[in-house]
């Protein structure tokens, strides 16, 4: 049987309280219940929160799964750190693969796309081809401000021919 830890909803309309409960995944929110270990009041100031740490950390230790708000409410009280939480399976949910909500066409290509980054790179001689000279090899034949000068001669040239025609 999974049992979850989570808040049960009590008290009067606008005014709840609830007791945090180990109880049946299956089971209504507000049905039945395996044992009661603590209770959260919001709306006192500041907010109550009773939990017997104990019994918590005992059920942890079994297998239950705490909801979110159930998650916090044992890190106030401090049953989170007595269970040593590196013990509990991890409940980062944005680190879920997206595979299992993907139909089966969809779930081959990531598959594919991630087999595709895994596979080792070529070789960078291969990359480039042998006959191309590589950029730093340019650079190294001449420098900018070698190749300056002639820039701004040859723009000169280009110019006076340019007048010649024209006059």
């Amino acid at each position: 049987m999974a049992v979850k830890l989570r808040l049960r909803r009590e008290g009067t309309k606008k005014r709840p309280h609830y007791r945090v409960v180990a109880a049946d995944h299956r089971a209504p929110r507000d049905g039945r219940f395996i044992e009661i270990i603590g209770e959260y009041h919001p709306l006192d100031d500041p907010s109550t929160i009773r939990i017997d740490n104990e019994r918590a950390v005992h059920w942890l230790q079994h297998g239950a799964q705490p909801t979110e708000a159930v998650e916090k409410l044992l890190r106030i009280s401090g049953a989170w750190e007595e269970f040593k939480p590196g013990d509990a399976p991890k409940r980062d949910r944005s680190a879920q693969p997206e595979k299992q909500k993907l139909n089966k066409k969809a779930r081959a290509r990531l598959e594919a796309e991630a087999e595709a980054k895994s596979a080792p790179a070529p070789a960078a001689d291969d990359a480039a081809p042998a006959d191309e000279a590589t950029p730093e090899a340019d650079a190294s034949e001449e420098t900018p401000a070698e190749a300056a000068p002639e820039a701004a001669d040859d723009a000169a040239e280009e110019s006076a021919d340019t007048e010649e025609v024209e006059a």
